[in-house]
């Protein structure tokens, strides 16, 4: 029997078994693609037909983070690695398919579309693989976190810090409102208000008030208290849910407070002179004799084992005129020791009182110069512990006068900055009183900025901003008033202040 065979038939070769395709005719290998050609399958095959097009993802609007199902919130920036894979999550059975590339499609960003391209593969029959690449059109929802809707609902904190300190002014919350500032120790709070005698901080759980307590501790003096209250019982669990209270008390002494010690106290503490003068605040109280300039610290523990108030405060100062100085050659630190000759602002052209004393301040007076201080003459004061320094030995130690530091002549109006400060968004209480308190609070903040102009140690450890609309206002007011030489040195250089990043947390002083 003979077989005709084809011209390009080489019987040494092996050939694959081609078939004709069953719709279009067209030669296919069929022991990999089976009756049909790679075109006829592509049109009869959806690979990615159970997966849908559309979806929907939720958006914190508060805290800009997006729900990982079931109730995880995660930050994802937009067109980042960690929204790709949130979107691709969120297509059910895309997992049975291979995934060969996805990226995302530009959208107007204020559509609130998210549009992505996927190409996926998956094998349609032995030895055979389809790929294919289609759109998912994801629609943004704005939805509240958890975290975000204990944040705005009253009676959802589980911590408070209670900051108190029983002072007539607010110089030392100021100062401690711009360490929390710069430190962010307030970051976890939900919430923050302000009451009569200091402020409340909420949190959300235990661990956040006691870290902020720790940072309390560890910048200023204070007795921190403890209680808890009981809120629910479990009884078959016996689990219980408490509310935790921490009441910190700063100790009642601000900077520049003239302060009688105990006279067992001073003993202790370096044998101090009793008649003192706080000079810094920190982690402790840190006193001078201004007649000696013998410098002494009083711990947190020392001081409320045995509390005491300040003789005097910055309300009680008096402004002297100095008449003479002369250096006596001791220095310690910033202060030089000098022999002074003052007299009150308000005796000039009334009488001819002086007084005479030793100050700190020889570094920076100069005849003519304005001073604060207190004055001791014949001034009743009600204070146990200045009645008993009175008839104790040190009775004859007691000063005429002690000056706290140099005044400077300022404009009626108040002298445009070139710096500010950030203040904390806080909310009032509502038995604060507002109208009443207002010109109080700018008083207390005028003197806490003057503070900080003429103290370089006090500043050092704020975080000061630019204000150049101010910076501008202050050379036009220089300008337009060139005879006046006032607040001469006071000026804060630039290269000490900061960057406004954030201005709307940034209120303008």
């Amino acid at each position: 029997m003979e077989v005709d065979l084809p011209v390009h038939f080489n019987p040494g070769t092996k050939s694959a078994a081609t078939i004709l395709c069953a719709d279009c005719g067209a030669p296919v290998d069929g022991t990999i693609s089976g009756a049909f050609c790679y075109d006829c399958i592509k049109l009869k095959t959806d690979v990615a037909g159970g997966i849908q097009r559309e979806a929907t993802l939720h958006m914190c609007r508060d805290c800009d983070r997006w729900l990982s199902p079931p109730m995880t919130w995660v930050v994802a920036p937009p067109e980042s690695r960690e929204l790709l894979a949130l979107c691709l999550r969120k297509l059910r059975g895309l997992n049975k398919l291979r995934i060969i590339d996805a990226s995302f499609i530009w959208t107007e960003p204020h559509s609130r579309r998210i549009k992505v391209k996927i190409t996926v593969q998956s094998e349609i029959s032995e030895g055979a693989i389809m790929q294919q690449s289609f759109e998912v059109e994801y629609t943004q929802n704005y939805h509240q976190c958890p975290d975000c809707a204990k944040s705005y609902t009253h009676n959802t904190w589980r911590a408070v810090v209670q900051v108190r300190q029983k002072v007539p002014h607010k110089r030392t919350f100021l100062f401690l409102e711009q360490l929390i500032l710069k430190h962010g120790a307030h970051k976890d709070a939900i919430n923050i208000k302000e009451v009569h005698d200091g402020i409340d901080f909420f949190f959300a759980q235990r661990n956040h008030a006691e870290g902020f307590v720790d940072f309390l501790k560890a910048v200023v003096p204070v007795n921190v208290k403890k209680s808890q209250e009981l809120i629910s019982v479990d009884i078959h669990t016996s689990t219980k849910s408490y509310k935790f209270s921490y009441s910190a008390e700063l100790v009642p002494i601000c900077k520049d407070d003239l302060v009688v010690l105990p006279v067992s106290m001073a003993k202790k503490i370096s044998n101090i002179s009793p008649m003192t003068l706080c000079h810094r605040i920190g982690t402790s109280i840190n006193l001078i004799d201004p007649t000696t300039l013998q410098t002494a610290d009083v711990s947190t523990d020392i001081y409320w084992r045995s509390p005491f108030r300040p003789l005097a405060d910055i309300q009680d100062l008096v402004e002297f005129i100095v008449l003479d100085i002369e250096p006596l050659g001791t220095s310690k630190g910033r202060f030089f020791l000098a022999e002074a000759t003052v007299a009150r602002a308000s005796d000039l052209g009334n009488n001819d009182q002086t007084y005479y004393t030793r100050t700190h301040l020889g570094g920076i007076l100069h005849v003519g110069d304005s001073v604060m201080g207190y004055c001791l003459t014949g001034t009743n004061f009600n204070n146990p512990l200045f009645d008993a320094l009175e008839e104790s030995k040190f009775a004859s130690k007691i000063p005429d006068v002690v000056l706290v530091k140099k005044h400077y002549a300022r404009k009626k109006k108040g002298k445009s900055r070139n710096w500010r400060l950030k203040r904390m968004a806080r909310e009032e209480g509502e038995m604060l009183p507002r109208k009443q308190d207002q010109e109080k609070m700018e008083r207390d903040y005028e003197l806490f900025l003057r503070d900080v102009e003429e103290d370089a140690d006090l500043r050092a450890g704020l975080a000061l901003y630019k204000a150049q609309k101010e910076k501008e206002m202050a050379d036009a007011m220089d300008t337009e008033d060139e005879d006046e030489d006032e607040d001469a040195g006071l000026e804060i250089p630039m290269e000490q202040l900061l960057d406004d990043l954030e201005d709307l947390t940034m209120h303008e002083d």
